[in-house]
Order: C-alpha cells, then sequence, then structure tokens
C-alpha cells in the first residue's frame, strides 16, 4: 500500500484485529500490570463488536469488579520476557560472522566495508531484534545512512507493531513504518516511512507527516513542521522520496519462526511469522492467577483471635476490662451481656492454613507447560538437573535438545534476511560513500549454541596428537575455533619456534664424512 490519504483509520481497519494481538503481546513482554489490564480492556471490546466476548470474559486480567478476583492483588510472573531473552540468547549467545567470498583476496575491500556495517553495534541491534521478534512474530531490519552519524551504511531495525507491510508470494514488496512523534491531548503526531521500488527496481524511501487523532491518520503536513523529521525536509526531493541508489529493496522481514498457525488463513498476517507467546496466553494468565491466589492465602492465613466486644473497647466509667497489646490480630465478636461465652472470658484463635504445597505445585505445572508449548527445555531456563557433575557440549545439547531445534529453526529464518540486507548494505555503501568496493552477496554464519570447555578440547587436541591423526595447525584450531587464519598461523609459528632442538643420542663424530655430511640422516656430500 502507498501512503495513506487524510483521514484514514489507522491502524488500517483491515489489520486491526492484528495489531491487537500485537498490543496482547507486547504488554505480556512488557511485565507490566496495568499495560496487561489496558490491552485486554481494549481485546474485551473488541471481542464485544465481534460477538465472543465470552472467550475472553473468564481472563484473569480482563478488567472486572464484584467477583473473586475484585479484591486480589494481582501479581504478575515475568515468564514471557524470560521466554524472549532466551530466545535472543539462543541465537546470539556469540556473535554470528559475516563474510564475502574471497574476503582476503580481491574482495578484501568489500570485506573491509562489511566489517565497519557489521560491528558492534550490529550485534547489539540483532540481539534487541531477536527478543522483541519472540514477543510480536518477527521484526523488521532497515539499511539506513547518515553522513553525520557514521561514514558508512548501518541497520536499525523496526519493530513489528510499528510496520504495516505488503507481501506477495511471501516475500515482502512494501513496507509502511509508523511511529508516534508527539501527542498532545487529541492530537497525534506520526512520522510514517514508506519503502517501495520503482519502475526501474529502485529501492526508494518516501517520508510524511501526519496530524490526526488516536485512531485515524488525519492531514499530510510539511516535514520541517517537527522537530524529528526537519532534517528529513533537506534531503527528500519534490515528492519527499529518497532513493537508495541501488536494486532492490532496503528493507528485509525477519520472522521469528514459521509457520504461523493463529493467522494461518489470513491474508494480512500470514506472512509475519509466529510469537513464542502464541496460544500460552490462558497459561501465562493462569499462571498469574495462581501466583496471586497464593498471595492471597498468605493474606487469609494471618492469625487472629476472636474476643468479645467488650473486651477490646469498653473503658467506660467502670474502666472495664480492655485488651490492646496489639490490636491488629483481634477481632471483636458482639456477644449478649451475661451470657456464658462472656462469662468466661472465652478467647478463640483463628489460623487458616496456607496452602503452599498445592500452589506451588500448580505454578510448578504450569511452568512447564509454558516451557514446553513454548518450545523449549526446561533447562533452558535453570529448572534443576538430577544427573549432576560438569556436562560436555554434547550432552547439554541432549538435555536441551527442544530448545537447540527450535533455535535451528529459527536460525534457518533470520539467515535468509540478515543475508538479503547486508548485501543491499554493501551495495548502497559502495555507492553513496564511493568506496570502490564491488557489491558481493554476504554469508551469515551463526556461531555453536554450546562451546567445549577448554579442558575438553585439550584432552581431544591431545589424543590426536598422540595418534599422529591431525597436524599442529588442525589441533591449534580446534583448540581456538574463535580464532582466523592470520592468529592461527602467528600461533603455530611460535609453537614451532618455541621447540627446542634434540640431538640424536645415537649420531657420533666419526659417523661424519670430511666434508661434513652424515650418512645416517641421508645427507648428500659435498662436491669436494
Amino acid at each position: 500500500m502507498a501512503l495513506p490519504v487524510n483521514g484514514t483509520a489507522w491502524p488500517p481497519k483491515e489489520i486491526s484485529h492484528i495489531f491487537t494481538d500485537f498490543n496482547k503481546w507486547s504488554a505480556w513482554y512488557s511485565n507490566d500490570p496495568s499495560n496487561l489490564g489496558q490491552a485486554y480492556e481494549k481485546g474485551q471490546a473488541s471481542q464485544t463488536r465481534r460477538g465472543i466476548v465470552n472467550r475472553v470474559m473468564d481472563w484473569f486480567w480482563t478488567p472486572r469488579s464484584g467477583d473473586g478476583d475484585a479484591g486480589m492483588t494481582k501479581l504478575h510472573v515475568p515468564i514471557a520476557s524470560d521466554l524472549c531473552q532466551v530466545s535472543a540468547d539462543l541465537l546470539f549467545s556469540e556473535p554470528p560472522t559475516f563474510t564475502v567470498e574471497d574476503g582476503k583476496g580481491k574482495n578484501k575491500p568489500a570485506q573491509d566495508r562489511l566489517d565497519l556495517i557489521a560491528g558492534d553495534e550490529l550485534y547489539l541491534t540483532l540481539v534487541a531484534g531477536a527478543e522483541v521478534a519472540a514477543a510480536l512474530s518477527g521484526v523488521y531490519l532497515r539499511a539506513t545512512w547518515d553522513k553525520s552519524l557514521f561514514q558508512h551504511v548501518f541497520l536499525t531495525k523496526v519493530d513489528a507493531d510499528g510496520a504495516v507491510p505488503t507481501f506477495r508470494y511471501g516475500k515482502l514488496v512494501e513496507v509502511t513504518f509508523w511511529r508516534v512523534v508527539a501527542s498532545d491531548g487529541a492530537k497525534v503526531t506520526r512520522h510514517l516511512e514508506h519503502h517501495n521500488v520503482n519502475s526501474f527496481g529502485i529501492g526508494m524511501i518516501e517520508h510524511a507527516l501526519y496530524e490526526g487523532r488516536a485512531d485515524e491518520i488525519g492531514r499530510r503536513v510539511p516535514l520541517s513542521e517537527h522537530e524529528s523529521t526537519k532534517h528529513l525536509h533537506t534531503v527528500v526531493d519534490e515528492n519527499s522520496q529518497i532513493s537508495t541508489l541501488t536494486p532492490g529493496l532496503g528493507v528485509t522481514y525477519w520472522a521469528n519462526i514459521t509457520p504461523n498457525r493463529r493467522w494461518r488463513l489470513d491474508p494480512h498476517g500470514v506472512n509475519l511469522g509466529r510469537s513464542d507467546l502464541d496460544g500460552i496466553e490462558p497459561l501465562m494468565d493462569a499462571l498469574d492467577r495462581a501466583y496471586s491466589s497464593l498471595m492471597r492465602d498468605l493474606e487469609l492465613g494471618k492469625g487472629r483471635l476472636m474476643v468479645p466486644q467488650n473486651m477490646l473497647t469498653d473503658l467506660g466509667p467502670g474502666q472495664g476490662a480492655a485488651f490492646n497489646p496489639d490490636t491488629a490480630i483481634f477481632t471483636g465478636l458482639k456477644a449478649a451481656p451475661g451470657t456464658a461465652a462472656d462469662q468466661k472470658m472465652s478467647i478463640e484463635q483463628v489460623q487458616f492454613k496456607i496452602r503452599v504445597e498445592e500452589h506451588l505445585s500448580t505454578v510448578a505445572a504450569l511452568f512447564a507447560e509454558i516451557i514446553r508449548a513454548a518450545g523449549y527445555s526446561s533447562q533452558t531456563f535453570g529448572e534443576k538437573d538430577e544427573s549432576g557433575g560438569d556436562k560436555t557440549a554434547t550432552e547439554v545439547t541432549a538435555k536441551e535438545r527442544r530448545s537447540y531445534l527450535t533455535r535451528d529453526r529459527k536460525i534457518r529464518s533470520a539467515r535468509p534476511a540478515l543475508e538479503a540486507i547486508l548485501s543491499k548494505a554493501l551495495a548502497m555503501d559502495a555507492v553513496i560513500f564511493n568506496t570502490g568496493a564491488a557489491p558481493t552477496p554476504v554469508t551469515v554464519q551463526f556461531a555453536d549454541a554450546v562451546q567445549e570447555s577448554l579442558e575438553s578440547l585439550a584432552r581431544t587436541a591431545q589424543m590426536l596428537k598422540a595418534a599422529e591423526a591431525a597436524s599442529r595447525r588442525t589441533l591449534v584450531q580446534l583448540v581456538h575455533p574463535d580464532w582466523d587464519e592470520i592468529q592461527v598461523d602467528a600461533e603455530v609459528a611460535r609453537i614451532v619456534a618455541e621447540q627446542p632442538v634434540i640431538a640424536d643420542p645415537f649420531a657420533h663424530p666419526e659417523d661424519e664424512d670430511d666434508d661434513g655430511a652424515d650418512p645416517a640422516a641421508g645427507e648428500p656430500a659435498g662436491d669436494g
């Protein structure tokens, strides 16, 4: 879709249900109970209009009154954010490597520029992108340049709930990014950034500023009317566009994992990937209910003494008996004067049972089911392993097989998106900054999720050396898998240089010819 005309509903009505789901997943990810209440209140109104209000009325976080949950202190367990963080950690426990073919030969200039583009800041961007993608089903990666900041192209991310995409045959062909830059009462100002390709296949970017309401885009105004877009006013052309000067879209979409179950038959959501939180919202809701119920048991389980009312407050003219060492633990009961209970000045202790084991058992079962349904192993989340002892990488992978299967699926989704946008960024960099580096495809290699310990690697290297099954170079590469070829070559040279020269104990001076040749060593005699 092109940029919206004035007065258009925003987000567009045809994808409003997708943004409703985004809002709920974002609320779970944020760990803010107030966000959860607001998201489910909006969702309740939306579901009412669609005729399925009963689906949400039983949820713990739906705002209600007049029922058993009304007076409960609601606690939120941050399981959603834990899932998303684990997803990012599994993918990027170590930085991936980005290379071009023959990057040390004729393509070294391109590799040098790629190293600038794919520096430490890109690693931080990818980690953040992976975490939010796990929550919202995916993330967009965008090739950007700003000569006042960097003398090279760099990558930025845009979260899925800040974009309106168009796919064709499962491929992203255009997208409109949007963000709120100002909100003053009923007036909302948004910056929209539309990416597409022109008739020549060149990637184009169009910027626009709109003043409207929370649910309407409003009217388009000049970019110069807001501080956040004022700098764009001087770089766009008369059509508010900027060219990437290279073929192809300047954006790729990185789906968290596929296929999408919730939107499988939805033409607007089928290509957006699947959130790690999709389908487990009722379980997370029940987990919060269980923890909150335990806290209510603690409140109800406070010890109390039930005593006649006149024992607590009657300090009148006759200065009758009063009981006030700690009024917080007393509850007065009205008893008729002269009753047997009053005469005996009875005091009754009340202590409700705190069902700790029952609650914790429920919590543990819900937690395990959430982890399993999200595609992870409980050991990944630090659950106790009864086997004990140090584990090799193979044993760790076996224990956490489900987590690493999920990781492999996510890598298969992430790698093409990363390779495409880095190849595009390298091509843009060559033209915009006139580097002279030839555009070339980029290869992305993810690091192993689990690294063998140095002790285990050293034992393996020692056995290979004893069996004469590996060269020095191979052994150094085995022990230091993170080293490049230059580091490996340097280490091999140092090892050779440090090897002591041991004389042959069986060699004797009389075995040598007059010309100094050693027949035992097979040295040829001199010419005389």
